[in-house]
């Protein structure tokens, strides 16, 4: 088989008759990418690349563009080689996808201010190049309007690029479930989970908008070329559908499918639910290394409903494995090779065994007492993702130190910042103190009045030092003292918003300091890629990027990196390296040290799709891992903490 690899980011050399069977399964063409990032830049380069073809032949090329999270690094790059390679963008005209109705163009959620923030006020793009939709027009004028849209793209020349991300509807643009493949640009009503993953954004569900206006199917199919573009773990099940299944209604994206040249750029993540990604197999003859194996053989146990060691040739032969059989000579060989991988993940000491022979553990027996960092996305990131391997930790005698990256400030409800400030002025009066506390007061007076600066910085201190207070209980609840304890508020997280700022070097730099200087032998940090808000994705390249400075430091040889995953999903079995059994007196520790995260408990700000409490995710994840370890034949444990390592 040809020797697949990645190339500039890019996965290279499918050979010729697997390329044939997966378009079996694909029905857009697709570019699979290592990472978002290097997808954004590729895409950014073929729009640079447009662009000077066209300023040569003195003509402008017409771009359709689109917002939310996808495009960012998109956009980032486009300005990178504005300033640093003189990239102009004097012949672009662009339109924007869709906007808000009603909103006002200075409003902070508006498209407009997301424009200029991301894009326009970074390059020397012509004003009167921009186009976007109008969310101030009275109801009357708006179908007029649409029209004028439409008609402005025409006399333009008709869009030469469509930019375009995905919702988790399988909305492009704001043409939700039952769009027609010829809507034009219309006024419409935003389907309710589009709505309740915009709520981060608006400060709660309420106060977000109803309706939009937004191109139509039929408009973004008239571009002469497209790209659609989607990041993440959690964009995965929508981009499977879009991708294999039929054109329909339900799913507007599948439209796409009938356009001559659309690509759509996937990371791996984003594409982990793909045939050819989840089960390969299916697709034509695979390279059938360990880890391929293992992948097969955990799906194939699950299909039939038996545990590793009962599957047999003709099971494997049902299923399409016959190939595997073939290179691994029996179905008792593999399955015996593969059971004991999985055992070998399993262990009670999370930080090694000491004195032990640990050729077949997950972790090194030496030296018997580690100096082990947990990373905490979140303040409390630490105890939900993996509280029980904490706690077993310290009792097993590590060194054992927390830092928590963010402050965590924003998913503090008012009524919860109140309660502490009324506290604190109780206390105050109590005293008889002089003291005037000028932030706090302040801080109390923009509660009250409901001001629109409520997350001021006064705000976010207050806000911060609750969640603040709730990790530190929780770590001393796992069995640290205060000088194991870190705060680390890295910069890019302090806007006020769900929105973030960038990762600089400044947050990076805080992260190397801490390494540096604690030097430790084990690292934990979160690896949740699907964390809706970005905050995991940023804090685990910090924690990457510190280490790739660090690199030449002789301590980093010895120090070994896990990767935790949060309340969001779990690791697939197969690309478990460690799993710590709990015992039901552990889960009830773990569930009391989430406890002490008050402010997160019945109904956090940000809880995402899942509304059950964090606890109980946790909980619910930790048993399931459990239950899928038993179904494969290992013994039966109450619940299992999960960790992959990153391999430098």
């Amino acid at each position: 088989m040809t020797d697949v690899r990645i190339e500039n980011g890019a996965i290279k050399n499918y050979p010729e008759h697997l390329l044939y069977q997966i378009k079996s399964f694909e029905r857009i063409p697709i570019e699979l990418f290592e990472s978002a990032r290097d997808g954004s830049i590729h895409i950014a380069n073929s729009i640079a690349l447009a662009l000077r073809s066209k300023q040569q032949r003195g003509k402008n090329l017409v771009v359709g563009l689109a917002t939310g999270s996808s495009p960012i690094r998109v956009y980032a790059e486009l300005i990178r080689m504005h300033k640093e390679e003189g990239l102009s963008f004097k012949n672009m005209i662009a339109f924007n996808l869709d906007e808000y109705y009603p909103i006002a163009p200075e409003h902070p959620e508006s498209y407009h201010n997301f424009m200029a923030e991301y894009l326009f006020d970074h390059i020397d793009i012509d004003p009167n190049n921009i186009h976007i939709p109008t969310g101030t027009l009275p109801l009357e004028e708006i179908e007029e309007y649409c029209k004028m849209y439409e008609k402005q793209i025409e006399l333009a020349g008709g869009l030469d690029i469509q930019l375009l991300g995905i919702g988790r509807t399988g909305h492009i643009g704001f043409n939700e479930p039952g769009s027609e493949e010829s809507s034009q640009t219309r006024l419409v009503r935003l389907d309710n989970i589009t709505r309740r993953d915009a709520q981060k954004d608006f400060d709660g569900i309420e106060s977000v908008p109803y309706r939009a206006i937004t191109m139509g199917v039929g408009t973004i199919m008239k571009a002469r070329e497209i790209y659609i573009m989607a990041w993440g773990q959690h964009k995965a099940d929508i981009v499977q559908h879009a991708i294999e299944l039929k054109p329909t209604a339900g799913v507007p994206a599948t439209y796409l499918q009938n356009h001559d040249r659309v690509t759509f750029y996937l990371d791996k993540e984003s594409a982990s639910k793909l045939t050819r990604v989840q089960t390969p197999w299916k697709t034509g003859s695979c390279r059938w290394d360990d880890e391929l194996t293992c992948k097969a053989v955990t799906w194939l146990s699950k299909e039939c409903g038996k545990p590793i060691l009962k599957l047999t040739d003709e099971d494997y032969a049902e299923y399409g494995l016959s190939e595997l059989i073939l290179n691994r000579n029996s179905a008792y060989q593999i399955n015996i090779e593969i059971f004991n991988r999985l055992q070998h993940t399993i262990t009670g000491w999370p930080g090694g065994k000491p004195d032990t022979d640990d050729t077949f553990r997950p972790e090194r027996s030496k030296p018997k007492k580690k100096r082990v960092l947990i990373f905490s996305p979140h303040p409390d990131d630490d105890v939900i993702s993996m509280g029980g391997t904490f706690i077993r930790l310290v009792e097993q005698g590590h060194d054992v130190h927390v830092a928590y990256q963010t402050s965590g400030n924003i998913a503090v409800h008012d009524h919860d910042a109140q309660r502490y400030l009324d506290f604190f002025e109780q206390y105050l009066k109590s005293m008889d103190s002089q003291n005037t506390f000028e932030d706090a007061l302040k801080a109390k007076q923009l509660l009250e009045s409901k001001s629109k600066h409520k997350n001021s910085k006064e705000v976010r201190k207050i806000k911060g030092l609750v969640r603040r207070g709730e990790a530190r209980l929780a770590a001393r609840f796992c069995g640290l003292k205060d000088n194991q304890i870190h705060h680390l508020d890295m910069p890019f997280y302090e806007t006020g918003k769900v929105k973030k700022k960038s990762l600089s070097d400044a947050d990076i730099e805080i992260i190397m300091n801490l390494l540096e200087s604690f030097q430790p032998h084990q690292v934990f940090a979160a690896g949740d890629l699907s964390d809706p808000h970005g905050t995991h994705r940023i804090c685990l390249d910090a924690v990457i990027e510190a280490f790739r400075r660090l690199k030449h430091k002789s301590w980093v040889n010895d120090c070994w990196l896990w990767l935790y995953r949060g309340a969001w999903h779990e690791f697939a079995i197969d690309e478990i390296e460690m799993t710590v059994p709990l015992s039901p007196a552990e889960l009830l520790k773990k569930r009391k040290a989430i406890y002490a995260h008050q402010s997160q408990k019945d109904k956090p700000p940000f809880p995402g799709e899942d509304h059950r409490e964090f606890w109980q995710r946790s909980e619910d994840r930790n048993k399931a891992t459990a239950t899928m370890y038993r179904d494969l034949g290992f013994a039966a444990y109450e619940a299992m903490e999960a960790f992959r390592r990153w391999h430098f």
